[in-house]
């Protein structure tokens, strides 16, 4: 008997997307099935082509909007007949890098090409004045770019809703004396976990805020909630679930082929955080004053800090924690992680609770600690909070709180939020 072999099926370029970040361009091609590439560059114009074996286009590239990338036009034709070259004729020199991401859940196989600038715009150093620092947040917007993390009803997507309350983060806490906040993402592209941790000890932050608003297989489950790096176990099945969810966010976003031969100070992190206790503590507090604050503007999903093993929270050195602003697979608080306002409001109980907490613990060497009771502290209003328990919490008399916030009776509200006089 005869036994043919039947040729392999060629590939096909579904789809192609292009992502501009603040110290790269990412292109992405969606493909039908995996397919080896070769990557080179030329020069006299500078050029990046890509090979793509026995594949062939079924995609435009006329829509990819090129302004403010430095590529300044996308060509395409046939390589040894079966292969699919595509050029990339660049306005500057780069660095390109390229990877295959193999297919995951409803995402097909893809290819990834980053074009890193030759140039890179630093961040401004911290102004010191008189040897004093700013307290430095570190806010990172979880998921971004290829990865729009989870998605609530009328297409709300993740990316895009802790992106919001990020920048509106952001503003809250620098409007405190004393306090810089810096965004770990800025726009719609995606970082890699491991480069997430990174940007935050890069940045020297006191703390690092991950921003998220995830989903459960159920859509009842609902709440707010603030978790922390555990070094055993996660404390609830729903903190091990969204554990388990974001550390896949590499297999979406595309993190490439992680190098771990390098040891580098990131990798030496991860190992270390296991004994880090001080930093774990740290966090565990810090998430306690977000925690209460957050209490008086939304439901919680538990009444404590949980902890799990998120990839995101493992700095050796800088407290980390990790917020979920609400379900967006729940209904109702989907629409509420859709308004402004409740952004707003959410943001401003984070910046409370993040500002509390350094006012009674300000780091040594920071403008805070030479200038004690100087920096506004507020306090969001949470359930069972009175005027009495405020005032003794904060060392503050009763009269004064009534005074400074113009309150006639010992009325106060959920979520009314009150400036603390000074100490």
């Amino acid at each position: 008997m005869l036994l043919l072999s039947l040729p392999a099926q060629s590939a096909e370029v579904e789809g192609v997307r292009l992502w501009r970040a603040p110290d790269h361009t990412r292109l992405v091609f969606d493909l039908s099935g995996p397919a080896e590439h070769k990557l080179f560059t030329l020069s006299g114009p500078h050029r990046v082509v890509i090979d793509v074996a026995d594949t062939r286009l079924a995609a435009q590239f006329d829509d990819l909007e090129l302004d403010n990338t430095p590529i300044a036009r996308v060509r395409h034709g046939r390589h040894n007949k079966k292969d699919l070259r595509v050029v990339l004729d660049l306005k500057q020199q780069v660095k390109p890098r390229s990877f295959a991401l193999r297919r995951h859940e409803d995402l097909p196989d893809r290819l990834v090409i980053d074009l890193h600038d030759r140039v890179q715009s630093e961040e401004k150093t911290l102004q010191q004045v008189g040897g004093e620092r700013d307290i430095v947040i570190a806010i990172d917007a979880g998921h971004g770019g290829e990865d729009p993390g989870a998605s609530g009803p009328g297409g709300l997507r993740e990316k895009d809703v802790v992106l919001a309350i990020s920048k509106k983060l952001k503003a809250a806490l620098e409007k405190q004396p004393g306090f810089a906040a810096r965004l770990v993402r800025s726009g719609d592209y995606y970082i890699p976990l491991r480069g997430r941790v990174k940007k935050g000890r890069e940045m020297r932050a006191d703390l690092f805020v991950s921003i998220h608003a995830d989903a459960f297989h159920r859509k009842d489950a609902r709440g707010a909630g603030v978790y922390a790096v555990s070094s055993r176990g996660a404390t609830s099945e729903t903190a091990r679930f969204l554990a388990q969810r974001e550390n896949e966010s590499d297999l979406i976003g595309g993190a490439g082929s992680l190098n771990i031969g390098d040891k580098d100070d990131t990798l030496a992190g991860v190992l270390l955080d296991l004994s880090m206790t001080a930093t774990m503590n740290a966090s565990l507090d810090i998430g306690a004053s977000v925690l209460s604050r957050i209490g008086g503007i939304t439901h919680l999903h538990k009444k404590q800090v949980e902890q799990a093993n998120f990839s995101v929270l493992r700095s050796p050195d800088v407290p980390s924690i990790l917020v979920e602003t609400g379900f967006i697979t729940n209904p109702r608080e989907a629409r509420h992680l859709r308004d402004p306002s409740f952004q707003r409001k959410m943001a401003r109980a984070l910046s409370d609770g993040i500002v509390a907490h350094f006012s009674s613990r300000p780091p040594a060497g920071t403008w805070l600690a030479a200038n004690p009771g100087k920096g506004e502290r507020r306090h969001t209003i949470g359930r069972g909070d009175t005027l009495s328990g405020i005032a003794a919490r904060y060392n503050v008399s009763v009269s004064a709180l009534k005074r400074l916030n113009g309150i006639d009776s010992s009325v106060i509200r959920v979520g009314q939020t009150l400036t603390i006089p000074s100490g």
